[in-house]
């Protein structure tokens, strides 16, 4: 059996990492088992849905490589499809027309709290044998509700959860069409999952509700539903739900922050799921490893703490020309106007010292544009004990052959003749050349700057 999963967003608003969590796993458990991964948008929501908002959820997914085999698919452009299967369901008697007003519905479940019951449909317009039914109201247009089971229970093994058992009788007959003839959202999940031929639906457990009644509906129609996997809730960092509302970020936001793909994958792969201790792997390992079996069954916490160390680690282990090209991400100008074999040796020099791809553009950019120390920096450290010896290394440098070797030997010969200590001459070098006293190794922060930039920055008006 060929493995079929799907991710099934809203499109009411943007994706957060909460939400792409939810793409992330039935993408790595259909490539981890070659199967097919399909995106469906359920639009049904017409006044909330927007282009816009299929438009960033198919840019984030894109962006962090989750990319899909088929679809998107658009509920609203399957409206025909589900009318068919209501039709079918309605010559089966597996359907029925229930007349009951929105009031008296209300009623009915008021008066049910106040008897201390679980408000539900109490089966009023439900066809039994030998049993009369209220007459049809004129000019009232019926919702259609499903013919839920009555006794037994309905019963799945989730692969987060294990066993999850409910009785029939805590549900009501579902309605699953409205009185204008639209379907609704359970009942064109189930049309979707088995036109597409889905095996496994992993979502978020706030869908645990819908289950059993989506069960039912496939078993209704002689079919049986495919294995879920319902997914803890990944909380924010003050240990709520996240959400937009609670200050969640569209995932973009992170792309423009600097953060990699690859560690975007490894740390939401972690919220969730993990392989042994394995803190920091390649989304290759990641699939290689990835299961059912080892997904969290609890609440997983963001950290972005650990998200932007994560991040810092991807970049370490990222080869100095791929960084350059997410450097791109972040400052194109910076990519598209300088020499990329130069730009990877910036990336090389001062990767190890960056958690974003933002602060590795910070770095590279101060070897293109003026650089302005602050006061302070110039006053602490550029003091005239300290200036004759840098004058003095302008001079070696404006002559000697540019290359680490040469470089660390005209530092050498200013050292043996001030008398000076290396930090006493680099520091004021590096806060003249970078703006800051802290860089990596002088010699190479002077090659790569070049010599008329070096010769520039260290003249002393």
């Amino acid at each position: 059996m060929q493995v079929r999963t799907r991710f099934a967003p809203s499109p009411t608003g943007f994706i957060h990492l909460g939400n792409i969590r939810s793409a992330l796993y039935p993408w790595a458990f259909a490539r981890s088992k070659k199967g097919v991964f399909i995106l469906r948008i359920e639009d049904t929501d017409v006044e909330r849905s927007s282009q816009e908002a299929v438009d960033v959820i198919v840019e984030g997914m894109d962006w962090l490589g989750l990319t899909h085999d088929e679809g998107p698919f658009f509920q609203m452009q399957r409206m025909d499809r589900y009318k068919e299967v209501l039709a079918q369901m309605k010559e089966q008697g597996l359907v029925y027309p229930c007349y009951m007003s929105v009031e008296a519905l209300d009623a009915l479940r008021e008066q049910q709290k106040a008897d201390k019951e679980k408000p539900r449909y109490d089966g009023t317009w439900r066809p039994e044998p030998g049993k009369t039914l209220p007459p049809i109201p004129e000019g009232v247009k019926p919702v259609m509700r499903f013919k839920n089971p009555v006794g037994g229970s309905v019963v799945w093994e989730d692969k987060v959860k294990g066993r999850i058992e409910i009785s029939n009788d805590e549900l009501d007959d579902l309605v699953i069409a409205r009185p204008d003839g639209t379907p609704t959202y359970n009942f064109c999940v189930v049309v979707d999952d088995l036109d597409m031929n889905i095996t496994h639906v992993i979502r978020g457990d706030d869908h645990v509700n819908n289950t059993p009644r989506q069960i039912n509906i496939f078993r209704a129609l002689g079919k049986e539903p495919p294995v879920y996997a319902h997914l803890p809730t990944v909380l924010n960092e003050q240990g709520e739900k996240m959400s937009k509302r609670g200050g969640a970020k569209p995932v973009t936001q992170y792309r423009d922050e600097g953060y990699l793909p690859d560690a975007m994958v490894n740390y939401l792969a972690r919220l969730g799921w993990s392989h042994g201790d394995e803190e920091i792997f390649s989304r290759e390992q990641f699939l290689q490893w990835f299961d059912l079996d080892h997904l969290g069954k609890s609440a997983a916490q963001f950290d972005e703490a650990k998200l932007r160390w994560v991040n810092a680690q991807h970049i370490k282990s990222t080869p100095d020309e791929q960084l350059v090209g997410h450097l791109r991400a972040v400052r194109p100008a910076l990519v598209d106007g300088h020499d990329r074999a130069h730009l990877a040796r910036i990336c090389a020099l001062f990767k190890d010292r960056c958690d974003t791809t933002v602060a590795l553009a910070d770095w590279a950019e101060k070897f293109y544009q003026p650089v302005e120390a602050n006061s302070q920096e110039l006053a602490k450290h550029v003091t005239d004990g300290v200036r004759p010896a840098i004058s003095m290394l302008a001079k070696l440098l404006e002559t000697c052959a540019w290359d680490k070797a040469a470089i660390t030997e005209s530092i050498k010969e200013v050292l043996r003749a001030t008398g000076l200590k290396m930090p006493q001459l680099a520091m004021p070098v590096r806060v003249l050349l970078l703006g800051t006293a802290q860089t990596p190794s002088l010699d190479s922060v002077i090659e790569l700057c070049g010599r008329e930039t070096v010769l520039a920055r260290l003249r002393l008006e």
